[in-house]
């Protein structure tokens, strides 16, 4: 995101309360995490919505941290890179976007859950979040892989994109909290 894209953020959703663009490690997101805690103590936060960012924060840095791809990087390696924001829009409501690099398997991997995901309601939501804990679906050497469902379950809406760079794409993901 440039600076142009970011100002437009700015214009069309309102606060940003953290931005992030760069390498992620798990100190970091401690921190930014504990700058996030600290920021709705501060403010008219209740509890269950501060909840939500944190748990879908953390949720996108570690699939950023995890997966993300650069450009030279060959696809096999990781480089943990990705931008994050945590804002309040004009409507009041809270959202956390995302952006990183990933490959063309990761993308038709991402897509997939997403689009399948999205197209069900919260009843069956929180039945698919029931059945794949207990079966230990999508589960992979990082964690359980159910963290898009989490934050479907934490958000009022997602969207998402994919738009080709080079030989990788750019992936963002916009979770607007209920």
């Amino acid at each position: 995101m440039n600076i142009k894209e970011l100002d437009a953020e700015l214009k069309d959703d309102g606060i940003i309360f953290l931005a992030y663009d760069g390498f992620l490690t798990q100190a970091l997101i401690v921190a930014m995490t504990e700058a996030l805690e600290k920021e709705s103590e501060a403010g008219v936060l209740n509890m269950t919505t501060s909840t939500n960012i944190l748990t879908i924060f953390i949720e996108l840095c570690q699939n950023m941290m995890n997966y993300s791809k650069t450009q030279k990087v060959l696809n096999s390696r990781y480089d943990g890179k990705g931008m994050i924001l945590v804002g309040h829009d004009k409507d009041d409501k809270y959202y956390v976007l995302s952006r990183n690099l990933v490959n063309a398997k990761d993308k038709e991997a991402i897509q997939s859950k997403l689009d399948k995901i999205l197209s069900i309601d919260q009843e069956e939501l929180r039945q698919y979040y029931r059945d794949m804990r207990k079966l230990g679906k999508e589960k992979h050497e990082k964690g359980a892989g159910i963290g898009f469902i989490e934050i479907a379950r934490k958000c009022e809406k997602m969207v998402y994109s994919f738009e080709k760079v080079d030989d990788v794409y750019r992936f963002t993901l916009k979770a607007v909290l209920k």
